[in-house]
């Protein structure tokens, strides 16, 4: 049987796993260590006096933080307070381990949680999860943020992180949020998978117009350049006949003329539905994405709505979004990295990628089920959620 830690062995493993957090180092350590053994003990009270929180336990990491960040806020927000000041002074301590023990309990262990239909350890969720951290993973290893190099990149980047999410969001229970997130996730793919197809013009033009956004915000800067571009902006939009009401639709959408003939495509029009959604061969999907707006500006659609339909829906569109984009990705990784790397990239999507499929075929029979008079799903009840958990 080990032997129980000194006073001293105590405090420096403590102090260790400040350094381990990244703490800063101008921050009195010694303070918040015994910070740390009042709130512990104010901690005992506490289960003593309230009988909820009696059987809860105290995960140490969680509580430092809690302090820590309580403690870098207060100076933040007080400048005229010192920190020499503040460790001399046992109000403050008994207010900093009052308020971190008040959220660390309430946080971490009383905290409201919507009921969901799937855990972050259901499959459906897990298996997203995995693949999306690893494709996060070696995407943060590519130079980003210069668009004229990293357009494609960035924007690929920004598609899994909204994936994720999305992944999140339906984690937690909050279905209707995670679909008018896929709405954004799906504006996004539907970029990407132009600029893939048609290349350099379309870069090109995309750059050209994220410059007319930045002079309609005001953000160039001088106002020489800013209005220069304006002049440029009102000479493009006179090329395709587009009058001053329709500046924002050519600022916004105006980059599609990149596009090879894009003017001749039936129904094309400098907007997303007509405009990106087209030209990207996803207008299929305007229905959804058309409902997800609903959602997204606060229709009785987002109010008064069947948890379970909108957890379905959305996992299905989550996984049709991540396809295409896991295989723009795949082109990309497979060509710029070393055989090894490769390797390892086909080793985790040969366990996984089949998994991923598996799954998107049981959602849609789920999903079909639910929207077949003939059929009932089997899920938790649909009005209060339920948890794989």
């Amino acid at each position: 049987m080990e032997e129980p830690l000194s006073s001293e062995q105590q405090k420096q493993s403590y102090l260790a796993m400040l350094a381990a957090l990244k703490v800063p180092s101008n921050i009195d350590q010694d303070f918040l260590y015994s910070t740390f053994l009042y709130t512990l003990e104010g901690a005992k009270n506490l289960k003593e006096e309230a009988a909820i929180v009696g059987s809860l336990s105290i995960n140490a990491v969680q509580l430092t933080l809690y302090l820590v960040n309580e403690h870098i806020f207060y100076l933040y927000a007080h400048p005229d307070k010192k920190e020499a000041d503040l460790v001399k002074d046992p109000g403050y301590q008994q207010f900093l381990a009052s308020v971190s023990l008040d959220k660390y309990f309430t946080n971490e262990h009383l905290a409201f949680h919507m009921g969901s239909f799937a855990s972050r350890y259901n499959p459906s969720i897990s298996t997203m999860n995995l693949y999306l951290n690893f494709i996060l993973g070696m995407l943060s290893r590519y130079k980003n943020n210069d668009p004229k190099e990293t357009l494609i990149v960035d924007i690929m980047n920004k598609g899994f992180q909204m994936a994720k999410c999305v992944s999140s969001l339906l984690e937690n229970g909050f279905e209707t949020e995670a679909f008018s997130t896929w709405r954004t996730l799906h504006e996004n793919e539907c970029i990407l998978q132009v600029i893939v197809k048609y290349g350099q013009p379309v870069i090109e033009s995309y750059l050209k117009h994220m410059k007319y956004g930045m002079a309609f915000r005001g953000s160039l800067p001088t106002k020489e350049e800013t209005d220069a571009t304006f002049v440029e902006i009102k000479e493009g939009m006179r090329a395709v006949d587009l009058k001053s009401k329709d500046m924002k639709r050519y600022i916004e959408y105006g980059w599609l003329l990149g596009v090879p003939n894009v003017m001749q495509i039936e129904g094309f029009k400098f907007n997303f539905r007509d405009g990106v959604e087209r030209v990207a061969g996803l207008s299929t999907y305007s229905k959804v994405y058309e409902m997800s707006s609903e959602i997204a500006h606060s229709s009785p659609l987002l109010i008064y709505s069947r948890k379970n339909y909108f957890y379905l829906i959305t996992i299905l569109n989550l996984y049709e979004s991540f396809f295409r984009l896991e295989k723009i990705f795949s082109s990309l990784y497979m060509s710029t990295v070393a055989k090894e790397e490769q390797d390892r990239y086909l080793k985790m999507r040969s366990l996984y990628y089949g998994e991923l499929l598996a799954i998107y075929d049981y959602e849609k029979k789920r999903f079909a089920a639910l929207t077949s008079s003939a059929k009932k799903i089997e899920t938790p009840n649909e009005d209060s959620g339920g948890s794989d958990e």
